[in-house]
């Protein structure tokens, strides 16, 4: 690739060689190029994002559609120009066998403007120019019945409505939602997993697999356990979940908002028309520009190939009369000292003619080379006949053109990679419990009914601050993510140990738009009272208070409770049963532990007032 690079350098673009070879790697690149112009040989990256060999060690040559874009450029199909240096000439545009333009995509920026277009297949655009031929008339919307939507090189799943798609095209702006392809592969024991198989145009894999560690490691991902790259020639980035029951949609939808497994393709097809000015166009003006740039080109070959026939058949005429007159042309030419005048005077031949003759050999005048001129110069007359019938008629080139169209399908199959889905409406939503990262905590406990939670687990208990006349009841280790139960005391163990497991929350769901989660705790001999403890029964209500030794009931107490719907301070010697199942919420007139609103008024605590750190528990 050093030499082409050289070569463009020296003779076409006097820059630097890196933009060259990034230009040439590009073209090779089958994950950057729907259609690669460039077949390399050698390293030319990959979809990690890893960057190319140096030129110095690949190899490259023109793939089968840079082939199609540039035939007939050798017979006056487009226009030339002088390169930089007056040395040579460089095509204004390619003849372009297919429309690269929209096939392959385009992006970049300019002086004030900008242009961003999607690649799409080959085979439907084609299609719907053959559409477009047949009927000129024809809508966009009837227009994307053949070519629906962009198909990029990398797959991927749209999930784009019609309608947006329709405007986009139409109007030449807008954007698409284009999503990584997954699926779910189940295993052993209830467990599951989910297979990535394609990603996002333009999306680095590498950079991606970076991002989803990242949000695990940041909590940002709850739903998320871990993620592998298990790829080898084909995509495979395997997730797996934090927990078997979350559903595969929820999780892959809160990873579509989290990460570049799901992006957003701008488009913007701004382009030069046939006369160099730039403007946006929709689908079908860019084909039509297409077709007609076909045309164009039709009959500029066609032209120079009438030119080339009608040179031939008058040298052909010229051998067909020196056939006739072959003994007098050989005695002309052994004994007349100018045979070229002879030949002109004699037999009536023109100057080209006799310059032909003269520089023939004798043995292409032997007979069976009579009878090759006869069938070339036949042939050559009907091709002129029919190439100068297609230029008389605007209905042959179109059917011409169709019908090079309709080849170069043939010699570009390629069915299509990006698939077209559907979005759920808002984006399927997984319970609030499931966004909360799973930490390590210690749920405090007072004599007096104050909760806690320590971040970590508490090694030394006697550094525990509480108010004045207060100590530790209960101390609970936890996880945010699980609810916890502190039994009694054990007798046979002396009354000193407390035996924690885990225990499922109470069946509840949303009642009075707050969320019934709860930290159910079991406390030997006595029960401090739950403010978030509603609708219970009359006899639940009797058993509510705290006992009288613990705390004096006051007025404003009372009144909280009764304003919120949760019982009352009990009176002395209201002993509950040992062991009866209670719930605990931190106490204060401005307290929050999850499941609670900001307002809500629990208030068991001194002056309305909350510890600092409170309980968030599902």
């Amino acid at each position: 690739c050093a030499k082409v690079v050289g070569d463009v350098m020296g003779g076409y673009h006097p820059h630097g060689d890196a933009s060259i070879y990034d230009a040439l790697v590009r073209m090779a690149q089958a994950f950057a190029q729907r259609y690669p112009l460039v077949d390399g040989q050698g390293n030319f990256g990959n979809i990690d994002g890893d960057n190319a060999a140096a030129m110095r060690y690949t190899e490259c040559k023109l793939t089968a559609a840079a082939v199609l874009l540039m035939e007939g450029i050798d017979q006056n199909a487009v226009d030339f120009r002088p390169t930089y240096d007056d040395q040579d000439q460089e095509p204004v545009v390619l003849p372009a066998g297919f429309p690269n333009l929209l096939a392959n995509g385009s992006s970049g920026i300019a002086v004030g403007m900008a242009t961003s277009i999607p690649p799409h297949n080959v085979g439907e655009l084609i299609e719907t120019c053959l559409i477009l031929l047949e009927d000129p008339e024809a809508s966009t919307e009837t227009l994307m019945q053949h070519m629906p939507g962009p198909d990029f090189p990398t797959g991927g799943v749209l999930v784009e409505g019609k309608a947006s798609l329709l405007e986009t095209y139409e109007t030449g702006r807008g954007g698409l939602r284009l999503r990584a392809r997954w699926e779910v592969e189940h295993l052993e024991r209830g467990t599951w997993r989910i297979v990535v198989t394609e990603i996002p145009y333009q999306v680095q894999k590498g950079r991606l697999i970076e991002t989803l560690a990242d949000l695990i490691d940041q909590k940002k991902a709850p739903l998320l356990g871990d993620v592998r790259d298990e790829s080898a020639e084909d995509i495979r980035l395997v997730l797996d979940p934090r927990a078997r029951t979350v559903e595969p949609e929820v999780l892959m939808e809160s990873l579509f908002r989290l990460s570049d497994l799901e992006v957003r393709v701008p488009v913007n097809i701004n382009v030069l028309d046939a006369t160099g000015t730039p403007g946006v166009m929709g689908l079908k003006a860019c084909l039509q520009a297409f077709l007609d740039h076909r045309r164009d080109v039709l009959i500029r070959r066609s032209n120079w190939r009438a030119e080339r026939i009608e040179k031939r058949l008058h040298l052909l005429e010229g051998l067909r009369i020196v056939f006739l007159n072959l003994d007098e042309v050989i005695r002309i030419v052994r004994e007349e000292e100018q045979p070229k005048a002879a030949l002109i005077s004699r037999l009536n031949l023109t100057e080209v003619q006799a310059d032909f003759v003269l520089d023939t050999r004798l043995r292409h005048l032997a007979r069976l080379e009579e009878l090759a001129i006869e069938t070339e110069y036949k042939a050559l007359t009907e091709e002129l006949a029919g190439l100068r019938a297609l230029m008389d008629s605007r209905a042959r080139q179109w059917k011409r053109i169709g019908q090079d169209l309709a080849e170069v399908r043939k010699a570009l199959p390629s069915p299509r990679r990006t698939i077209f889905g559907e979005a759920p409406e808002g984006g399927a939503s997984a319970p609030i419990e499931a966004f909360i990262p799973r930490e390590a905590i210690t749920v405090v406990l007072s004599e007096r009914g104050w909760i806690r939670a320590a971040k970590g687990k508490v090694e030394d208990p006697s550094e525990l601050k509480f108010k004045e006349g207060d100590s530790l009841a209960f101390l609970v280790p936890a996880f945010t993510t699980r609810p916890w139960r502190a039994d009694p005391p054990d007798d046979r163990s002396g009354g000193g140990r407390r035996d924690c497991r885990p225990v499922c929350p109470p069946a509840g769901g949303e009642a009075d738009g707050r969320l019934e989660s709860r930290l159910w705790l079991y406390r030997a001999g006595r029960r401090a009272a739950g403010p978030e403890a509603r609708r219970q029964t009359g006899a639940e209500r009797r058993d509510g208070g705290l006992p009288a030794r613990d705390r004096r009931p006051r007025r404003g107490d009372r009144r909280q409770h009764q304003d919120a719907g949760l019982p009352g301070v009990g009176a002395a010697g209201d002993e509950p049963r040992q062991g009866r199942e209670i719930p605990v919420l931190p106490s204060g007139r401005h307290g929050r532990c999850y499941g609670l609103r900001r307002g809500d008024r629990p208030g068991l605590g001194r002056r309305g007032r909350a510890s600092p750190q409170l309980a968030r528990l599902a």
